[in-house]
């Protein structure tokens, strides 16, 4: 079996001089093995055929067979490490809660313990006829996290 190490170092390699960075990478059973990769400023496909033929050209199919994905984190995927979350501050996102709770606001910072989030809703204001806009920032620590993906927006 191909070993991930090698592979991730092959992966490295290609991607040391750019902003991508590794957000999964696996081989299964019958040496499948799957990169997913991101960027601070997106992927292009251009650039996953570029690593992947990096990893082609430093592995030998007659020594050992095996099958190479090498793809870009799908927008409409959950976050897997923590520089996704850095990609996306400032941006829409729903948070999951192990408890169930959904939670949509702006990113505004994340790290190893917390989400913070800016979130807005209508809610009544003592002598306000209306219910008023009230924004507030709240904290979500990451043991509570189940999911969090961003919110496409089209404008």
């Amino acid at each position: 079996m191909i070993d991930t190490k090698i592979i991730g170092s092959l992966v490295n390699e290609a991607i040391e001089k750019t902003d991508y960075f590794i957000v999964d990478l696996n081989v299964g059973t019958g040496n499948k093995i799957r990169i997913e990769i991101d960027g601070d400023r997106g992927v292009k496909i251009d650039d996953c055929v570029s690593i992947s033929r990096h990893i082609e050209s430093n592995l030998d199919r007659d020594e050992e067979d095996y099958e190479l994905t090498v793809s870009s984190a799908g927008m409409d995927q959950p976050f897997k490490i923590l520089r996704q979350y850095q990609r996306y501050l400032n941006r829409m996102v729903e948070v999951k809660t192990i408890k169930g709770e959904k939670i949509k606001g702006k990113l505004l910072k994340a790290n190893e313990e917390e989400v913070e989030l800016e979130i807005s809703s209508k809610e009544k204001i003592e002598g306000k006829k209306k219910k008023q806009l009230v924004i507030k920032n709240i904290n979500v620590p990451m043991e509570q996290v189940k999911e969090t993906k961003v919110i496409i927006v089209f404008n």
